[in-house]
This record gives C-alpha cells, sequence and structure tokens, in this order.
C-alpha cells in the first residue's frame, strides 16, 4: 500500500468512526443538527489551520470558487445532517450503507444534466442498488429492526447530498486549493446548522461531560479525514479509492454491532453486499474512463 492510497484509508477509517459516535452522542439524546453542527464547526478550524499554512494559490479572490464552494457546503451539511439523523431513527450500519449509494445519485444526476451517458451496464447497476436497499432497510416492512421511513429517507438524503458536495468541489477546484474550498464549505455548513439544531443544546455543549466525545467526532469526522482525502486522493488511482473507501460503511457497521449493541438479520446483511459490492465494481469500471 502506497503512502497515499494509506491516506485515503485512513480517512474513510475516520468516517466510519465518526458515524459510530455520533450515533453514541444521539444515544446520550444530542440532538442531531447538534452533532452535526460540532462536527463540521471543528473541522472548520483544523482546515482554516491547512489554509493558514498554506496559503498560496488560494482563489479566494475568484467568485466562481466562492459559488461552486458554497454549493460543497450545502452538500457536505446535508450529508452530516441526514446522516446523523438517519442514524438516530435507525442504525449505524444500514445509515451508513445507505450514505454509500451516493455514487448511484452521481450517476442520475449525471444522467438528467446529460454529464454522463447511459449504458445498460450503469441501470443494471442502479437496479441491484435499489434492489439491495429495499433488503437492507426491510422497506416492505417499514418498523423491523427500529428502522423507520424517516430514517431511510435521511440515510438516502444523506446519499444525495454527497453527490452535491461531490458536484461542488469539482466544479470549484480549478478556481482555488482544496483548504480553501473546504474553508468555505465548512463556514457555510456552520451557518447553516447553527441555526437548525437545539440552541440550549448547542450551548450545553460548552460544559457537558461529553465534550470529549464531540471533540474527537469533529476531528475524525471532518478534521484530519478531509485533510488525509484530498492529499492522498491527488496520487491514488479512483480505482484504488473507490475499493478502500468501503473501509467507512464496514468500519461503521462494526462500530454499530460491537460497541452500540445493534445487529443485523441475514436479508439485510445481502442487502449490505449487494449495494457494497455494485458500487465499488460501478466505480471501479468507470474510474478509466472518467
Amino acid at each position: 500500500m502506497t503512502g497515499a492510497t494509506a491516506l485515503v484509508v485512513l480517512a474513510s477509517l475516520c468516517w466510519g468512526l465518526s458515524g459510530g459516535i455520533g450515533g453514541l452522542l444521539m444515544a446520550d439524546d444530542w440532538d442531531a443538527f447538534v452533532v452535526s453542527f460540532y462536527r463540521g464547526a471543528i473541522g472548520l478550524v483544523f482546515v482554516l489551520g491547512w489554509l493558514a499554512i498554506r496559503p498560496r494559490h488560494s482563489g479566494l479572490s475568484n467568485r466562481r470558487l466562492w459559488g461552486w464552494s458554497a454549493v460543497a457546503g450545502l452538500g457536505v451539511a446535508g450529508n452530516f445532517a441526514f446522516y446523523f439523523l438517519s442514524i438516530s431513527q435507525g442504525s449505524v450500519a444500514v445509515a451508513a450503507t445507505l450514505m454509500y449509494s451516493a455514487p448511484i445519485f452521481v450517476y442520475l444526476l449525471s444522467f438528467v444534466l446529460k454529464l454522463e451517458k447511459p449504458t445498460p451496464l450503469k441501470w443494471a447497476a442502479i437496479v441491484v442498488v435499489m434492489l439491495g436497499i429495499v433488503l437492507l432497510t426491510r422497506i416492505y416492512d417499514v418498523g423491523a429492526g427500529g428502522i423507520t421511513l424517516l430514517g431511510v429517507g435521511a440515510g438516502l438524503l444523506a446519499g444525495v447530498s454527497y453527490a452535491v458536495f461531490i458536484f461542488g468541489f469539482k466544479y470549484a477546484a480549478p478556481h482555488g486549493s482544496p483548504q480553501a474550498i473546504l474553508v468555505i464549505a465548512f463556514a457555510v455548513l456552520a451557518v447553516l446548522l447553527a441555526g437548525l439544531g437545539d440552541t440550549s443544546q448547542t450551548l450545553d455543549v460548552l460544559h457537558t461531560p461529553d465534550w470529549p466525545l464531540f471533540v474527537t467526532l469533529g476531528i475524525l469526522g471532518a478534521g484530519l479525514s478531509f485533510i488525509f482525502y484530498v492529499n492522498g486522493l491527488h496520487h491514488t488511482a479512483p480505482a484504488v479509492a473507490s475499493i478502500v473507501a468501503m473501509v467507512e460503511p464496514v468500519t461503521a457497521s462494526l462500530f454499530g454491532v460491537v460497541v452500540l449493541g445493534e445487529s443485523l438479520v441475514s436479508i439485510q446483511i445481502v442487502g449490505m453486499v449487494l449495494i457494497l459490492a455494485t458500487v465499488t465494481a460501478l466505480s471501479v469500471y468507470s474510474s478509466p474512463k472518467e
């Protein structure tokens, strides 16, 4: 494993652990939006430090950088918030796997915007992933295993939001540095989520015994992880990055089972395997051409 690939693995591991830590906090009755806000706000501190250390070619005077970075900020805000909302309404394993279906939404959005040409293979992959989602969530028996319609919808919206982040970051990248893009994106996140969470809980975090968990969540889930990922991705083949990204949902699922005492029935495991295998295979198949 190269150093760059190791950075991508570390980022995925951090994101997987952040889902579990968020689950722990919400099990203590912390609001999903408050947890999401602190994850992004602490991440903002880290990327500000990164920008201060490497300020050259930031592109902060470019209007397009600000516009597309704001779009990326909307995406990452939605991703964090919907992901934790999905966990609070279901389980870490289900929420993480639903979010991992994000590439499918990227393809669907690309089809609509005519950025990507539909092919039978891609449509087949989308159908298989949708089948996997049905099996994983047991949506035909809503309420089974503690999974609600809100949890399923939030998990899927976390994937959609991540697709928005991908597009925003992609179109902002030619106009400035990654650290500048992330500073703007996390600033937008902080402004949005500060007003959506419970105000009293937001203030209570400052003197709660749970503050080490919030700090750890911010460091792993938005601080170091994004820095690791962006730096590692520069020197990692897209196909390799797609495969090692599976570390995130697998880590999150193991955390949920081992630490939070969650469980999955056999049909849900089949659905999870269908989603992870299909999304990874589709990413590997597409990466040489894109």
